[in-house]
């Protein structure tokens, strides 16, 4: 089954832990890491704005992924939110089972 890594980037810590034990609660998400404060650097309605953010790495499988954009999109502060998923050229095939499993209904 294919898994799918959604990378979303959040304003505040607060706001990065409350998506994620939202997607995980729910079962949309096996697992979402929430990585430390970075600096991004975009272009925003024609200027170059610069902001602290946090970003999320949520692992989900290809099923959910329609349903976890939908929600991550629903909850999410930001006007237009990065909302970004790849899917996993390979992994250990135990970790995709996992991944499967939890976010059966």
């Amino acid at each position: 089954m294919p898994v799918h890594l959604v990378f979303c980037s959040c304003p505040d810590p607060d706001t990065a832990q409350r998506l994620a034990a939202t997607l995980v609660g729910e079962r949309l998400a096996a697992c979402v890491s929430v990585l430390p404060p970075m600096r991004s650097v975009y272009r925003w309605q024609g200027a170059v704005e610069q902001a602290e953010e946090v970003l999320l790495l949520a692992k989900t499988p290809a099923e959910r992924l329609p349903a976890l954009v939908e929600r991550l999109r629903a909850l999410h502060p930001y006007e237009l939110p990065e909302i970004v998923a790849v899917e996993a050229a390979a992994g250990l095939p135990a970790y995709l089972e996992w991944v499967a499993d939890a976010t059966r209904e």
